[in-house]
């Protein structure tokens, strides 16, 4: 592992292998990230409609439980490095912009049915 990195496996890998660490509290973060995972599969293609907008909303704070759960369980220096700071950066702000998107589709699809 480099210095001062928390996990030497991709996220993705790490939510499937703590699925499976029994009797940890690790595995609830890890089953709510994978059901987040999970809904936006099923919804990526459904028209923008509240409820799916919703969901979304849903879904990033159910993506993000498991970093905040592995950010208040050990030092914040941990966590100092550009191979952790750019990736969740980055899925803040992709995720941000696809919610604010959904919402200008859903306007768009509201306005021109009335």
């Amino acid at each position: 592992m480099l210095m001062g990195q928390m996990i030497a496996l991709p996220f993705f890998f790490w939510l499937a292998f703590t699925l499976f660490d029994f009797g940890n509290i690790d595995q609830l973060f890890a089953f709510l990230a994978i059901v987040g995972l999970t809904t936006i599969c099923i919804n990526h293609n459904k028209a923008r409609t509240a409820k799916v907008l919703t969901l979304d909303v849903i879904c990033f704070f159910l993506l993000a439980s498991p970093l905040v759960r592995r950010m208040t369980a050990v030092p914040i220096e941990l966590f100092s490095y550009f191979g952790f700071i750019i990736p969740t950066a980055l899925f803040a702000l992709f995720y941000t912009a696809s919610l604010f998107f959904g919402c200008r589709q859903y306007s768009q699809i509201k306005g021109s049915s009335s």
